[in-house]
C-alpha cells in the first residue's frame, strides 16, 4: 500500500465531491456543511480556500496513484486543526492513518487539534494512532445527522 500526498488539483474536486456526498460517510463524519450535496457551494468553498495564499495545508491523498481522499491543516495560529476525508471503500485499511502521519511529518507546528463525532470510533482510532489525545467533549448540531451530536476534541502537542 503506497499512500502519498500532493497538492490539490482541479481534477481532484469531482472525486472529493462524490466522496463527500456519500450518505454513510456524511452520517459518520456528522459535522460538515449544511448543504453537503450542493455542488455550487462545494465548488465555491474549494475556490475560496485555494485562491488566497494562507498557512492552510491542503493535500490530496493518493493510494497507489489513485485519488482516495483529502487531508488538511487549517485555521488561525494556536487554533490549527486537522481534517481528513477518505473514500468509504478504503475505511479500515490504514489509509487515513498513513495520510495523517504524512501530513504531520510535513507540518511541524504544534499544537494541532482535531474533532470527531464521539461515536466515530474509526476516526478517533486514526487520531490516537497519530498521537492525538482527548482533551474535551462538546455538543453541537451535526448537519450530517440533522441532530445535536456529541463530539470529542483531541490535541497533538508534540
Amino acid at each position: 500500500m503506497d499512500v502519498a500526498l500532493r497538492p490539490v488539483h482541479d481534477s481532484d474536486l469531482p472525486v472529493f465531491f462524490r466522496q463527500q456526498t456519500d450518505p454513510e460517510s456524511v452520517r459518520m463524519a456528522a459535522f460538515g456543511p449544511e448543504e453537503y450535496a450542493d455542488r455550487d457551494r462545494f465548488d465555491a468553498h474549494w475556490a475560496r480556500i485555494r485562491a488566497v495564499p494562507s498557512s492552510d495545508v491542503l493535500r490530496t491523498v493518493l493510494l497507489d496513484g489513485d485519488v482516495v481522499g483529502s487531508v488538511a491543516v487549517y485555521g488561525p495560529p494556536q487554533e490549527r486543526e486537522v481534517t481528513y476525508w477518505i473514500d468509504r471503500y478504503y475505511w479500515g485499511r490504514g489509509v487515513a492513518t498513513a495520510a495523517l502521519r504524512a501530513l504531520l511529518s510535513e507540518v511541524s507546528e504544534r499544537p494541532l487539534r482535531a474533532r470527531a463525532a464521539a461515536d466515530n470510533a474509526g476516526s478517533r482510532r486514526v487520531l490516537e494512532k497519530c498521537g492525538f489525545r482527548l482533551v474535551a467533549r462538546d455538543r453541537g448540531f451535526a448537519h450530517g445527522r440533522g441532530e445535536e451530536t456529541e463530539e470529542v476534541v483531541l490535541r497533538l502537542d508534540s
